[in-house]
């Protein structure tokens, strides 16, 4: 695997988001510190359009999600929001349209073939929490914080909600729901909602490295085992070893466990050839 230069791709006034190209890792920057890198429309649809270009990106094996500023993200831009108030339906279409684009977006993590690992170095909150839960990984700096404080502005945040029980045990996740307080870096490790807990201004770095870790794993290989992890998650017990047990028998015919098997027999490394 012969590591592509890095390039990058700036924020513009329409897409607040950078791009960088490092090696065979995507890293996506939220880059609007001054509105704390809400979830605006336009950071939604920027984001969107990444993971969709990132899909079929054959150069890219795996996916960095960092940010600029003292917030990672601060969740909806609740001001954008609270502008269409003044619409003839006070705003429900416009809300309607919000929140399915970023449920949208969010599902669009889940169902990249590649992994997507969430480096934050910030206070994480509302549906910039359920960013980081709707990584398949995180990595936080030890100053980094997470709630989901909707609760203390009437608006519960059931968005997030989805996400986060996905990760973190249900009572812990209610607590944090229906208190709205904030966790530390350490207390989101235990927790399950983050992975590994670094040195602030470490978090971006680590999170590339262990990215590099895992894009030098059969990309075929990735792709087949996160969407089934995802997908055996939601089934029965007896219907996800049923469904587990096609999915290694189809692992097996493929090239790449005929190479890695090989590979470790002989003791040598393996070439993959993502298929």
């Amino acid at each position: 695997m012969t590591p592509a230069s890095a390039s990058a791709k700036p924020a513009t006034a329409s897409s607040p988001l950078l791009r960088e190209t490092l090696g065979h890792i995507a890293v996506l920057t939220l880059d609007a510190p001054a509105t704390r890198n809400a979830l605006s429309e336009a950071m939604i649809a920027a984001l969107h359009a990444e993971f969709n270009s990132i899909r079929d990106d054959k150069n890219i094996r795996a996916v960095v999600i960092t940010a600029k500023g003292p917030a990672y993200s601060s969740g909806h831009d609740l001001k954008e929001l609270t502008a269409r108030r003044a619409d003839p339906d006070r705003g429900r279409a416009y809300f309607a349209q919000m929140m399915n684009s970023c449920s949208a977006m969010m599902q669009a993590i889940v169902n990249l073939p590649k992994p997507v690992i969430a480096a934050v170095q910030g206070v994480a909150t509302a549906a910039g929490c359920q960013l980081v839960a709707s990584c398949d990984l995180a990595v936080a700096s030890d100053k980094a914080e997470f709630g989901t404080p909707g609760i203390d502005i009437g608006l519960f945040c059931s968005t997030p909600m989805v996400a986060m029980s996905r990760n973190v045990p249900r009572k812990q996740a209610m607590h944090m729901l229906l208190t709205g307080d904030h966790v530390s870096a350490q207390r989101a490790r235990e927790l399950g909602l983050v992975n590994d807990v670094v040195p602030a201004g470490q978090e971006r770095q680590a999170a590339i490295d262990l990215a590099n870790r895992i894009a030098r794993k059969s990309a075929y290989t990735l792709k087949i085992g996160k969407e089934a992890f995802y997908r055996q998650a939601e089934m029965k017990l007896a219907d996800a070893y049923a469904y587990a047990s096609q999915v290694m028998t189809e692992n097996m015919m493929a090239r790449d466990a005929e190479i890695g098997i090989g590979a470790f027999i002989e003791k040598r490394d393996p070439k993959w050839e993502d298929r």
